[in-house]
This record gives structure tokens, C-alpha cells and sequence, in this order.
């Protein structure tokens, strides 16, 4: 269950992780931010995202035309 939920449909890249960063500053360490996306190529950003901050990408899937992910801020 996340602690947070971002709604990011209809936002193309960079806009999804712009506003997922933002909001992983104002959450604390060990929080689960949900991120619902529509942009196709949020996938590889998110896992890049993770990659680089260290936050861990717990899922990633794909319901339709939504990709969700779930960050865990480290």
C-alpha cells in the first residue's frame, strides 16, 4: 500500500519523474510513492530514476494504457 499517490497520465517525459522527484523530497525515508503514468517511456526512465537516486523500484506494471510504479524512498 503506498503512502502517497501521483497522478501522472497525460504528462510526457521529463514532466512523470519531475514531479515524482518532488514529491519523494517531501516524503521520509521507507515511504511508497505510487506513480500512474501514461508516457511509454516512463518505464526505462523510472528504472533509470531508481538507478540514480537510490530510492528502490519496488513494481513496475502495466494495467491498459496506464503504467504503474511503486518507489520506495530510501
Amino acid at each position: 500500500m503506498a503512502d502517497q499517490l501521483l497522478n501522472a497520465e497525460g504528462l510526457n517525459c521529463p514532466l512523470p519523474i519531475l514531479r515524482a522527484k518532488k514529491a519523494l523530497k517531501g516524503m521520509t525515508a521507507g515511504q511508497v510513492l505510487e506513480i500512474r503514468a501514461t508516457d511509454p517511456g516512463s518505464v526505462a526512465d523510472f528504472a533509470a530514476f531508481c538507478n540514480q537516486t537510490g530510492n528502490e523500484l519496488l513494481s513496475s506494471s502495466t494495467e491498459g494504457e496506464i503504467y504503474k510504479f511503486e518507489i520506495k524512498k530510501n
